[in-house]
């Protein structure tokens, strides 16, 4: 079974930067391409950015379009998302995703995903 752990959420001022990252464990042929999406109270799920399971493809979602980074560590098991110019807009909660597929490039469909972490709560407040 495949387990996602989320970490690095917290309170940033707007115009900060955070790095979440997602560890996840479990059979590494289950784990292909990966998502990061969010959620706020009241909000649908809104994608985020996603990466393939080779690591070279990425997709980021247009809420966050040139404020974020995201990359994968094979080695620690591991994607990071690195956002940036945080607005009070951001604040949600963010949760990783994966998919036992592995594709030239990654869904931003939260349905394509298998497995969810728990989310990290982001906060942009002054």
């Amino acid at each position: 079974q495949v387990r996602l752990v989320e970490s690095g959420g917290g309170l940033v001022q707007p115009g900060g930067s955070l790095r979440l990252s997602c560890a996840y464990s479990g059979p590494t042929v289950m784990v292909g391409d990966m998502a990061w999406f969010r959620q706020a109270p009241g909000v649908e799920r809104q994608f985020v950015g996603a990466i393939t399971s080779s690591g070279y493809g990425t997709r980021t979602g247009d809420s966050m379009k040139g404020r974020i980074t995201i990359s994968r560590d094979h080695a620690k098991r591991t994607v990071s998302l690195q956002m940036n110019s945080l607005k009070a807009e951001d604040t949600a909660t963010y949760l990783c995703a994966a998919d036992s597929r592995s594709t030239d490039v990654p869904s931003p469909v939260a349905t394509s995903y298998e497995y969810w972490g728990q989310g990290t709560q982001v906060t942009v407040s002054s």
